[in-house]
């Protein structure tokens, strides 16, 4: 595994993740998924760390091998990646619900699987460039 390109593809990926699920959570799915009541405000500092495990998480997928150092490629294997765990969060989140809304499942892993195009993309690159 190459440690420099895990570090950086980490650290660029985490960002990536942050800044889309900016765009695509607190801008373009506001309205969709707001807060619940009595909730207090969000902690940035855990989304933020959230947003880094995930791009870690794909970072050390990617090094592993020979390693994905393309966009093509790295799209594939964060799509792979994105749609168990987004489904996976999804069924446990539903679990009490009495009402399971299939539709606000579905549109959480759409935007889960866009957010996670882009990371892929972004750290297959960067991986590239650092060969």
């Amino acid at each position: 595994m190459n440690v420099k390109n895990f570090i950086v593809g980490g650290i660029v990926g985490g960002l990536a993740d942050f800044l889309m699920g900016w765009l695509v959570y607190g801008i373009l799915l506001k309205d969709t998924f707001p807060k619940p009541e009595g909730a207090g405000p969000e902690n940035m500092l855990f989304i933020f760390l959230g947003c880094m495990c995930f791009g870690f998480l794909l970072s050390y997928i990617f090094a592993q091998g020979e390693g994905v150092s393309k966009c093509v490629p790295g799209i594939k294997v964060a799509l792979g990646v994105a749609l168990f765990m987004s489904l996976g969060n999804n069924f446990f989140y539903v679990m009490y619900k009495e009402a399971i809304e299939i539709k606000m499942v579905a549109i959480d892993v759409a935007a889960s699987l866009a957010i996670a195009t882009v990371v892929g993309a972004v750290i297959g690159v960067v991986n590239g460039k650092m060969k």
